[in-house]
Parts: structure tokens; C-alpha cells; sequence
């Protein structure tokens, strides 16, 4: 499956401090099952939070952990700035550590891990103390230290089921991050058509082959101009794939990530997936990108195209996959028709990427 690689490299980069809400679908089941889960902890026990929403509102479901860690974190500001001017009635209050906790930088992770040694500092201080305030700042200390909130499913739920949902999560300019798990098939449930499933691909609902191209939520999220969104492909460029999840989660905004994944419902030879997904990209299918916000608004261009010109044609890859091929067998001359249509828009739209990434 081509989906763990990708959770696996979320829990080593940010596990530390992750909230996860994962969409119901195959990353649930094999997420929240025991003994084998792609999730870890480190040496010192650390791991991430994470719990299972429905198919239809994680993304909302992921956006309140995320109003939920602001409030609590404005509010243990809020006491620890009575607790800094003596407001709270506390007798030997550190003022030193107090300050570097409220101006922290938090911005790398040693600045983080430092924060986290601080505030532990702080909780042995505010154990000791009696007043009200520190016992309420006790209870929410944790909340000084940066969470990392993520969104998580694959593209039945973000493509259709919890697409409103999700549209309406990015566009609230909030510190989220999504990260899709595109096998551009309802995996889970039996292998049914979705939104992003390519053209002339059969799958169930669409057994004479998809008529519609791939929906391009790329393209979609970046008309917002605010949201920093990536393509990615393990097997096609792994470096590109950890700069994409870097960059995400230190955007200080919405962030998505989609990735590539190779099924078994493709109908391919699942050892070789992570050659199927260079394919993938080296036919302008799946075309690597990321469009930072950041880079915008130092009056940069945002976009970076990080795949190569096309090597091979879309229809070239798609017939090396039995979703395709089905379709070639039973119906040739319709698969043909599908196959040169699809052909020309994926060519029309990485020449689109590539010169707006030129602009």
C-alpha cells in the first residue's frame, strides 16, 4: 500500500507534537489497528494524538482540535501574564523563565524541544505554588509548547464525501494541515469511482471506463492565494516529498498535501508500486509542485514545478495498469477515444503548471 510511507513520515517529522483526525477509510483501519499501525513514539515516549472521525466531517472534526489548541493555548498566556505581574498573588514567581516562555521562538524544532524544557520547569514551579491561577495554568502548561494539527484521509472523503467540509476548513486561513492519500479510488469500500479517479480507468459506477478527468483540488486550493499546496510522490522524489511536509507544517496557514498512492485496486504489481508512482509523474499525470504563500508574499512566485518534462505519454503508464487495460479488452476502440482525449489535457495541463511557474 502506498499509503503508510507517507503517514510513517508525518509521525518521524512532527510526531512529537501531532493531533491527527483521520477520515474513516483505509487510513483508519489500518491506522487504528493493533499490533502493526504505521505510527510511532520516540525513545522517550512521545508520540502523536490521534482518533478517528466519519467519512463525511474529519476535516471539520480536525478543525476543532485546532480552535480547541488556540483557545487553550491564548488562555494559559492569558494566566501566565497574571502569574509574570504578580496578579495572581504569587510569592518567588521565575520572571526570567515566564518571559522566554511567553516570547519564545518556536519556529525549528530545537526551538520547540527547548520551549518543552521550559515549560517542564515551569510545571515544578507552579506544583509547588497554591494559588488558583497556577493550578489552572498547571492544567493547560502543555498547550505553551506548538501542536501540530493534521487532517488525514484518502480521496473519497476529500474528493467527494467531505469535500464541503474540507473547502470550508482551508478557506478559514487557520494553521491546519491536510494531507490527502490519493489512490484516486474509493479503496475501502470495494474499489468505487471518485472524483479523482483518471480518465479511462474503470472502477465500480464507472465500468465503461471514468468519462471526466481527474478533479484538480490543486489547482482549486490555490485560487485561494492563502493555501500552501504540495504534490508529492514517494517513489518519484522522496527529498521533494520531506521538503513538501517541512514546508506545510511551517506555514503558518492552511496547508494541503496530496500524495500519490499506489493500490492494489490500480491492478498492478504491488512490489513494484513506487515505480508506478515515478511513472505516475514521468507521464504528466501526477505532476510534482509546491505553491508556498510565503514565497508570495515576499513578492516571489510561489510556485515551484519540481517535475521534469513528460518522458512518456499518460496512456503509455495508464495500459501498464489493469484498470486500464479492462476497458481495452472489452471496449477498444471507446478506450482509445478516452485514452487520446486524456492524452492531450494531461499534456495541456502541465504546460498550464509549467507556465504559470514561469511567470
Amino acid at each position: 500500500c502506498g499509503e503508510t510511507a507517507y503517514v510513517k513520515l508525518l509521525t518521524q517529522l512532527f510526531g512529537d507534537r501531532a493531533m491527527i483526525a483521520n477520515a474513516t477509510g483505509c487510513s483508519s483501519i489500518y491506522g487504528g489497528n493493533l499490533p502493526t499501525t504505521p505510527y510511532t513514539t520516540r525513545p522517550d515516549g512521545r508520540g502523536p494524538t490521534w482518533s478517528n472521525s466519519l467519512f463525511e466531517d474529519n476535516a471539520e472534526f480536525g478543525f476543532g482540535m485546532r480552535l480547541a489548541v488556540d483557545k487553550f493555548n491564548a488562555y494559559a498566556l492569558e494566566l501566565l501574564g497574571k502569574v509574570l505581574s504578580g496578579a495572581a498573588g504569587c510569592k518567588d514567581a521565575p520572571a526570567e523563565l515566564l518571559t522566554a516562555i511567553r516570547d519564545a521562538d518556536q519556529s525549528s524544532q530545537a526551538a520547540i524541544e527547548a520551549q518543552r524544557g521550559r515549560v517542564a520547569d515551569l510545571k515544578k514551579f507552579l506544583g509547588g505554588c497554591k494559588c488558583s491561577v497556577c493550578d489552572q495554568l498547571l492544567s493547560v502548561a502543555d498547550y505553551l509548547v506548538k501542536k501540530s494539527v493534521w487532517v488525514l484521509g484518502g480521496d473519497g472523503w476529500a474528493y467527494d464525501i467531505g469535500y464541503g467540509g474540507l473547502d470550508h476548513v482551508l478557506a478559514s486561513g487557520r494553521n491546519i494541515n491536510v494531507l490527502v492519500l490519493d489512490t484516486e479510488v474509493y479503496s475501502n469500500t470495494g474499489g468505487q469511482a471518485s472524483k479523482s479517479t483518471p480518465m479511462g480507468a474503470v472502477a465500480k459506477f464507472a465500468s465503461a471506463g471514468k468519462l471526466m478527468m481527474k478533479k484538480d483540488m490543486g489547482m482549486i486550493s490555490m485560487s485561494y492565494g492563502n493555501i500552501y499546496v504540495a504534490y508529492v510522490a514517494m517513489g518519484a522524489n522522496p527529498n521533494q516529498t520531506v521538503k513538501a511536509f517541512v514546508e506545510a507544517e511551517a506555514y503558518n496557514g492552511p496547508s494541503l498535501i496530496i500524495a500519490y498512492s499506489h493500490c492494489i485496486s490500480h491492478g498492478i504489481n504491488m512490489t513494484k508500486g513506487l515505480v508506478e508512482q515515478k511513472e505516475a509523474v514521468n507521464s504528466g499525470h501526477f505532476p510534482l509542485y509546491r505553491f508556498n504563500p510565503a514565497l508570495v508574499a515576499e513578492g516571489k512566485n510561489g510556485l515551484t514545478l519540481d517535475s521534469k518534462l513528460p518522458t512518456m505519454k499518460f496512456s503509455e503508464h495508464a495500459m501498464k495498469e489493469q484498470r486500464f487495460k479492462v476497458l481495452a479488452n472489452a471496449q477498444p476502440e471507446l478506450a482509445k477515444k478516452l485514452m487520446e482525449t486524456a492524452d492531450k489535457l494531461v499534456a495541456a495541463r502541465f504546460d498550464k503548471l509549467q507556465k504559470l511557474a514561469g511567470l
